[in-house]
């Protein structure tokens, strides 16, 4: 904030509630890597470059995901409040890094139909331990993709016969990364530490015994030794999401409808963990798209199930928002 700030208003003190709750959106590493304006009237979403992992996303495309899922969380948190949110997604090409515009005005109808899911929001967490299988999967299924159509981003599950290909093609992408030494340095910069508002802390990782038994699963330094879930095997169901193209506007889509399916599982009482590290190497996203009834680009891979109750997911930082929101004027 800065002294030609506007004054505190009812919209200004409603972005500021609404952002606290948008910001617990997830991002790949838990980077974090979005900025908000307001300028008075509007809120305003840019990308944040200097929160660009080079070597895992060079082309951005796994922050503007990210950027899109803390987009519609913003829109569900203001719709909670009482705020019916219009969301302009064409950027403006004059200012770096723009996404997308939040118009949003006072609704005087009951909007107490996103209870369920402004709860979903505190409650969600990446889950990378083992799952048991979701109940009433076909209804699950079947919401999800609803939600996602909106987007125009596909939802497909992987069969249970497709999946050893996919836990091929896990494999084969963990080990073209072993040795590539900028991905592991960022890899490792960003998870394991005990940093107070970013990164994935240690306590969200798994130990090299737990992670053997999830057969798809993105690798990351392994935690202390433990055996949480220790008789379980992975039973999760996967899902894709995917496009029709790979342009800028179809990632921030991709990122708003991840945003409804992670939302609506919570919700369901559901866990889940999205994987875009498959996503990353051309070789990876051929054997997923081949995975595809429509052939369409592969952008996330989801698990979705249930966490049995005897452990307490992991509540990862966030930023202070006084550090991911600006109030002024966009203009000179």
């Amino acid at each position: 904030m800065n002294a030609s700030d506007p004054a505190d208003t009812p919209e200004l003190r409603t972005v500021r509630t609404a952002l606290m709750l948008a910001c617990r959106a997830p991002s790949l590493h838990n980077t974090q890597p979005w900025r908000w304006i307001f300028d008075g009237t509007r809120l305003h979403l840019f990308s944040d470059p200097d929160r660009l992992l080079r070597s895992a996303d060079p082309l951005g495309r796994q922050l503007v995901i990210s950027c899109g899922a803390v987009l519609d969380h913003a829109r569900l948190a203001l719709l909670s409040m009482g705020w019916f949110a219009d969301v302009i997604r064409t950027p403006d090409p004059n200012l770096p890094g723009h996404l997308a515009t939040l118009e949003f005005r006072p609704w005087p109808g009951s909007l107490n139909t996103t209870a369920a899911r402004i709860r979903a929001i505190r409650q969600r967490r990446t889950d990378r331990l083992p799952m048991l299988a979701p109940p009433g999967w076909i209804e699950v299924f079947d919401a999800i993709r609803e939600l996602a159509r909106p987007h125009h981003v596909a939802v497909d599950e992987v069969c249970d016969s497709d999946r050893p290909r996919l836990a091929a093609a896990t494999d084969h992408a963990t080990a073209l990364r072993r040795y590539d030494m900028p991905y592991q340095n960022e890899l490792h910069w960003w998870s394991g530490h005990s940093d107070a508002k970013e990164g994935i802390p240690v306590a969200a990782l798994v130990s090299d015994a737990e992670g053997a038994r999830v057969d798809v699963g993105r690798s990351f330094p392994a935690a202390p030794y433990s055996l949480r879930r220790g008789q379980l095997e992975d039973q999760s169901r996967l899902i894709v999401l995917s496009t029709l193209g790979e342009t800028p506007a179809q990632w921030l889509r991709t990122g708003e409808a991840l945003s409804e399916v992670l939302l609506e599982c919570t919700a369901r009482g559901l866990a889940t963990c999205a994987l875009t590290h498959i996503t990353e190497l051309v070789a990876s996203r051929w054997v997923i798209a081949d995975l595809l009834p429509d052939k369409g680009v592969p952008q996330v891979v989801i698990r979705i199930g249930i966490a049995p109750e005897d452990t307490d997911p992991v509540r990862t930082p966030r930023r202070p928002l006084e550090e991911v929101l600006e109030v002024r004027s966009l203009r000179p």
